[in-house]
Order: C-alpha cells, then structure tokens, then sequence
C-alpha cells in the first residue's frame, strides 16, 4: 500500500515550486533593475524626477521580463498577433 507521504508530484505539474521559483524570480529582477535603473539615474540625469523615472523603469523592466520568463513556466503563451510565414498568402506578381 502506497503512503501519501511517499507519493511525490512530478516537477512538470508541481504548481507550487513554479510559483515560489516565479516569486523569487519577480522579486530579483525587481531589485536588481530598480538599482541599475537608480545607477543610471545619477549617472545620466540631474533632476530628481529623471532619476526616479528611471528607477521606476528599471522596475518596469525587471517585472515586465520576470512576467515573460513566468508565462514560459507556466506554458501560457501570448497571443500570436504577427502571422506566420506560412501562413501568409503568397504575393501576386502584376504583369506590367
């Protein structure tokens, strides 16, 4: 008879270590980017509001790309807006 403390969940189905590895991700972007963005900010810009615009962008930036690399755990996938190349009708040729 099999334990349920023996039984293990595959790592392909395991939600809650995708979602502790999607945190984790999210949260490292976040900082990491909010300081390049603020080390950009004093290095580029003298105005207080510049350089909290690109703190805020470099934030933007780290949870835009830990959103994108989450999905791809999850296997959810964006909608397709640019047609494939097959999928195109081929172009017609005017005789002149």
């Amino acid at each position: 008879m099999v334990d349920e403390n023996d039984f293990e969940i595959p790592a392909k189905y395991d939600v809650n270590a995708k979602w502790d590895a999607c945190i984790d991700l999210g949260l490292r972007r976040f900082v990491y980017s909010s300081f390049a963005g603020g080390f950009a900010g004093l290095f580029f810009f003298r105005s207080p509001v510049t350089r909290w615009a690109s703190v805020a962008f470099g934030a933007g930036v780290g949870i835009g790309s830990a959103y994108s690399d989450c999905s791809h755990k999850f296997n959810t996938s964006r909608a397709n807006l640019t047609p494939k190349v097959s999928d195109a009708p081929p172009p017609k040729a005017e005789e002149e």
